[in-house]
């Protein structure tokens, strides 16, 4: 398979934020805000592999700014790093308040999304190259990025083998 630049794979969303899509403190809804960077995240891996995906993981999500009602969100990704099946996939999202102009990043993510086969077997996908210095960056951190994930993925499957399906007190 060709390399493909970062750049490719580049998508970016808009949203609105809307009375429906906020708390109780007229804030853009975490969930909601997840939800977005998700789908974006999905997309720009997608453009990548020209193959369907999953999320296997969200790194941290930090909660940088408020996003208010009346805001505009914009949320970029695009592939920063692949490892046979799997793709690496920065996002950020800016919040613009419409009558002002004023933008901040709001928050910034990393998420892992897996290529799958018809089979809905993980399938590799193509490499990816850096061209900015910002893309190579992000670029030189993922490999310590990915094993940091496969650590925690452990500790995850361990919690989880511990803790099994039943109630914490009940020994289910």
């Amino acid at each position: 398979m060709d390399a493909k630049p970062c750049m490719d794979s580049l998508t970016v969303k808009n949203s609105h934020v809307l009375p429906p899509d906020t708390n109780s403190h007229g804030t853009l809804f975490g969930g909601k805000l997840m939800a977005y960077i998700d789908d974006v995240a999905a997309i720009a891996a997608v453009r990548h592999c020209r193959k369907p995906v999953v999320t296997a993981s969200t790194d941290s999500v930090d909660f940088l700014q408020p996003v208010h009602e009346g805001d505009a969100i914009c949320l970029e990704a695009f592939v920063t790093y692949t490892h046979n099946t799997s793709m690496e996939i920065f996002v950020k999202a800016i919040t613009e308040n419409l009558l002002t102009g004023e933008r901040k990043v709001c928050t910034t993510a990393f998420l892992s999304m897996v290529a799958v086969d018809e089979n809905n077997e993980p399938t590799p996908v193509p490499p990816v190259y850096p061209e900015s210095e910002e893309e190579k960056w992000l670029h030189n951190g993922a490999q310590k990025r990915h094993e940091h994930r496969k650590a925690r993925r452990k500790e995850s499957k361990e919690l989880a083998e511990k803790f099994g399906t039943g109630l914490p007190w009940s020994n289910n």
